[in-house]
């Protein structure tokens, strides 16, 4: 059966290939999950040189057939060593050794760390793609490994600390090394009573044992109302997410803060604040109720990417004029913002250096027993394109 120990007498599972010293054999070790002793075994072929940068690796299924394991746990292996860097994808096309990663690879530091996700996050899109980057390029850079997880997976026997991608207060609450729960932390080969170190990227948390690495959320709203007043404006309507999450609670704070410090009252009647990252056909309907009204806003904070697109498709039902008859500003530069008509103004986010710091700071715990500030926070760049101009 795939995915079981070696029978008895067996040195291992073999990949059977054209070469068969290209790969050593591949042990089913006791607590230790079977896709991590493929992910070892794919790297060290490349890393021996068996498989030089560009070269193609069999498909999930003939490498399944081959080393006798399942393709979930081929998947699994393959999945962390393109999120690693070591690996690349190409749609339709197959998996390739990543072209730079023999030039940039430094030896494992025997360092393994979990990278955790929601289970509905898409690892593809441009927010999670870019953090990923990052925390690719500080991983490469300290010789660590990464593990990919969503939150409720079992990881405790694999990782000696974890960086949790924009969670929610409530999870990491429900963690037990958060609690009074004694847990065993792994200290390079030796198990340890303890709590692994945390680090939160893209979320901020006033918590005793966690770090946080994000954007500072209330300057992006402060930055947007302050470009929209130098341009005259004196409505400007806030589009943005509910209290679920806490950068949506530090946008509200930052807009209320900025049109306070600019003398300008907050019109109950302009604010939306819904669940979610993207408005529902009933928040529609109620954003063109706002933009259709006699005391409408002469511009739109959207605190989202996708806020700002809603706010460009209602304007174009409405036959509304961007900027002129109603200017926005959006969070996030993805490459489709630049290419809107007119082209988004926005905050650019700084996500892979979020990234990228999340891993070296998590390392740094690790390895140096350093004290890091609790949260740090990171600056938007303003970008400054057709959808805003002077009123």
């Amino acid at each position: 059966m795939k995915d079981s120990p070696p029978l008895p007498g067996r040195s291992g599972v073999v990949f059977q290939m054209s070469n068969l010293s290209e790969f050593k054999p591949v042990v089913a070790e006791p607590g230790r999950p079977l896709y991590q002793a493929v992910k070892l075994a794919i790297r060290e072929a490349i890393d021996s040189g068996n498989f030089a940068p560009g070269d193609q690796l069999p498909s999930t299924k003939e490498l399944s057939n081959q080393i006798d394991v399942s393709l979930v746990t081929v998947h699994r292996a393959l999945q962390e060593l393109v999120a690693g860097g070591v690996l690349r994808r190409g749609q339709g096309r197959g998996t390739f050794v990543h072209e730079q990663y023999v030039a940039r690879a430094k030896p494992s530091s025997g360092t393994r760390i979990g990278l955790v996700f929601h289970e509905q996050a898409s690892l593809a899109d441009f927010y999670h793609g870019h953090v990923i980057e990052g925390v690719r390029r500080g991983a490469m850079d300290m010789g660590a490994d990464l593990v990919v997880l969503h939150f409720g997976e079992d990881w405790r026997r694999e990782c000696h600390g974890f960086i949790y991608v924009n969670p929610l207060r409530k999870q990491l609450n429900s963690m037990p090394w958060f609690g009074n729960t004694p847990v065993t932390v792994r200290r390079g080969k030796q198990q340890l009573p303890g709590r692994p170190p945390v680090m939160v990227v893209g979320a901020s948390f006033e918590h005793d044992h966690v770090h946080s690495i994000d954007t500072d959320n209330a300057d992006i709203a402060i930055q947007a109302v302050d470009h929209l007043v130098s341009l005259g404006h004196t409505r400007i309507a806030y589009v943005g997410g509910g209290a679920e999450v806490c950068n949506n609670i530090d946008r509200w704070r930052g807009f209320r803060d900025a049109m306070d410090r600019a003398g300008l009252p907050v019109d109950e009647r302009l604010v939306m604040r819904v669940p979610g990252w993207k408005l529902s056909d009933a928040a529609k309907i109620t954003l063109r109720a706002m933009l259709k009204s006699p005391s409408r806003p002469t511009a739109v904070f959207g605190a989202g990417y996708y806020f700002a697109l809603d706010c460009y498709a209602m304007a174009g039902e409405l036959g509304m004029n961007i900027p002129d008859d109603l200017a926005i500003v959006g969070v996030d530069d993805p490459p489709s913002g630049e290419y809107l008509s007119p082209g988004l103004t926005t905050l650019r986010q700084p996500l892979e250096a979020m990234g990228r710091r999340a891993a070296t700071g998590l390392l740094q715990l690790l390895t140096q027993d350093e004290q890091l500030r609790s949260t740090e926070f990171l600056k938007a760049e303003l970008l400054v394109r057709g959808s805003t101009k002077r009123s």
